[in-house]
């Protein structure tokens, strides 16, 4: 699997006439765990639909492997690109297997079936997401979790260089999230892929994201590992609380709290 790196230069977007994303300079690099976080409305979803090829920008350029993405082929960017949105809605009766396998179309050539190579892929995202046990049953007899499971799984099928995520965790309970959160972080160290993600959960991108790209208003307030952006001071200017960052065995926990703040 090649190794794919997004470039972004001068990327501007407006919805009508309000501006929600300013000029903004971003590497998302292989190897890493990048997390985006910020306040609602401050540009995280619309920054992934822009990369994901979703939405063009007012200004500005995403590169994916040094080509704009506008200038790939929609069959071209599925096998290098996945995306899990943060809202999901599907209009058949399909299984969570059949769902999942949706994610091997863009692998599969027009008028074939699954090979045995596709169908071993389902089965290794349904292990790894917990929804093996679920693989018969029909997306709308599924709690939300485990519909999140199921396009976490689709999305895992797809077997990208790059993966997008929007919120992949908000409906599942602590443990799905600790362990997706833990193979979104093997597949950036161990298989050297691009995993961008964004996150709420300021103690789980700290915890397991090696990058962190911090927006406010849809301006980049911070970047860079998790010490350097989740301070105090910044937590503050961003979110309005009063945070405690604490710092032990290499790890960082930020506790909060709502007071007056100057």
């Amino acid at each position: 699997m090649d190794n794919s790196t997004y470039t972004i230069r001068g990327l501007s977007f407006d919805y009508e006439d309000t501006r929600v994303l300013h000029d903004l300079d971003l590497t998302f690099a292989p190897g890493k765990l990048h997390a985006i976080v910020g306040p609602n409305g401050s540009g995280k979803s619309t920054l992934l639909d822009l990369m994901s090829g979703h939405r063009m920008p007012a200004q500005g350029t995403i590169e994916l492997d040094t080509t704009p993405i506008a200038d790939h082929d929609p069959t071209e960017l599925a096998r290098l690109t996945a995306l899990v949105p943060q809202e999901f809605d599907f209009n058949f009766p399909f299984t969570v297997r059949e769902a999942v396998l949706m994610g091997r179309h863009p692998h599969i050539p027009r008028f074939s079936r699954p090979s045995s190579h596709d169908l071993a892929k389902v089965d290794m995202a349904l292990k790894k997401t917990d929804t093996a046990h679920l693989a018969d049953r029909a997306l709308a007899e599924l709690s939300g979790g485990e519909k999140q499971r199921t396009v976490f799984a689709r999305a895992l099928a797809q077997d990208t260089p790059t993966l997008l995520l929007d919120e992949p965790t908000s409906s599942m309970d602590i443990r799905h999230a600790l362990a997706a959160m833990t193979e979104l972080k093997r597949l950036a160290h161990d298989e050297n892929r691009t995993i961008i993600t964004v996150l709420h959960d300021l103690n789980l991108a700290a915890g397991f994201c090696d990058r962190i790209v911090m927006l406010n208003q849809g301006r980049i307030k911070a970047q860079g590992d998790p010490g350097e952006t989740f301070t105090t001071e910044i937590i503050r200017d961003v979110f309005g609380v009063h945070a405690n960052v604490i710092h032990s065995e290499n790890r960082l926990h930020i506790s909060y709290g709502i007071k007056e703040l100057p």
